[in-house]
């Protein structure tokens, strides 16, 4: 388990960490979300040792990074945005020399280097050059590093930036497999990726956080309300008829999809669920329905909704289901 308690982070005057704190569990994988400049990697740098603190502690299995670094590093595994490569290096030679640095047992190193190996499926190119290897294998490459020695956790910072889509599925299918053994920090602007990788999601901004809690749960607790989006033969007026007696619907907005078919966007009322009610209402009328979807708040409007306020916001944090702005002397910066 990692703590981060009251952590401040300045830079002069400038304030890149406002007093953060959050608890990283094990068994999960976390997306670490927040714009440019809100503090995402100087938090994950001092989360590994890379970066002193100007105020609190970080604490690894209860060991204190900044006082116990040796200790703490032994539970944490980390891939920055540019693995920290040496190009010159054959891949199994460069395994090794981290596997020393991380003071692994020698007797333990080769086994543990061809297990990490396996793990992100570079062992057909352990012998090559790193410099010869696609961005990709040179992604696996520092993914396999920071695996070595099996810690507890491993922080991922934009594992996929500058990949091409094969290679993106690839490694977000090696950082699933990781999960399996391995509590994951996962840092991506990709909020798809995220929404599609990560279990538990916190936001920060300014420095701050500002939500803490599941993809699903921060979705419905900004969400207004659902929506159903559906497409038909029907011109408005014969959906609005055919829609009038059904209950749970709160508005109705109609569009012309094409020359022959309308589409409509219909918002549910607080808590109801109007999927099959439409659906039948439709089917009792004679009218096929070509389209029928829920659709509702996603992570990208939860993102911008709590990152793009002029102050921070309390955080939105588990079971904490009610957004409040901010006090004008929030701690903006």
């Amino acid at each position: 388990m990692i703590e981060v308690r009251n952590l401040v982070k300045k830079y002069g005057t400038h304030l890149a960490i406002d007093h953060l704190d959050f608890k990283i569990e094990s068994g999960r994988i976390y997306g670490f979300l927040g714009p440019n400049g809100a503090g995402k990697s100087t938090t994950m740098n001092i989360m590994t040792g890379y970066l002193g603190a100007t105020e609190g502690e970080v604490l690894i299995d209860g060991h204190d990074i900044l006082k116990e670094p040796e200790e703490a590093k032994k539970h944490i595994g980390y891939l920055p945005e540019q693995p920290p490569l040496y190009m010159d290096m054959k891949v199994r030679e460069y395994l090794d020399f981290a596997a020393e640095l991380k003071g692994i047992d020698r007797q333990k190193r080769e086994e543990q280097i061809t297990e990490a190996e396996k793990m992100v499926r570079i062992e057909d190119v352990e012998h090559r050059l790193i410099r010869n290897l696609s961005k990709g294998y040179r992604q696996r490459v520092g993914l396999a590093q920071a695996v070595l020695g099996f810690p507890e956790t491993i922080i991922l910072d934009e594992p996929t930036v500058g990949l091409d889509p094969k290679q993106i599925i690839e490694i977000r299918s090696l950082i699933r497999g990781l999960a399996k053994r391995h509590t994951i920090i996962l840092s991506s602007h990709i909020l798809a990726e995220v929404r599609e990788v990560c279990d538990y999601i916190l936001i920060i901004s300014r420095g701050r956080l500002v939500a803490s809690d599941t993809p699903e749960n921060l979705e419905r607790m900004l969400g207004e309300h659902e929506q159903v989006e559906i497409e038909t033969y029907a011109p408005p007026s014969e959906i609005r008829l055919i829609l009038k007696n059904v209950p749970g619907i709160e508005k109705i907005e109609t569009r012309a999809a094409n020359d022959s078919t309308t589409s409509a966007v219909i918002k549910e009322k607080q808590g109801e669920d109007i999927r099959e009610r439409v659906f039948r209402a439709f089917a009792g009328a004679g009218v096929p329905l070509l389209t029928l979807r829920a659709t509702g708040t996603t992570l990208e409007d939860v993102f911008m909704e709590l990152t793009q306020k002029d102050s921070v916001p309390e955080p939105l944090t588990d079971g904490n289901t009610k957004w409040e702005e901010a006090e004008d002397d929030a701690g903006s910066l």
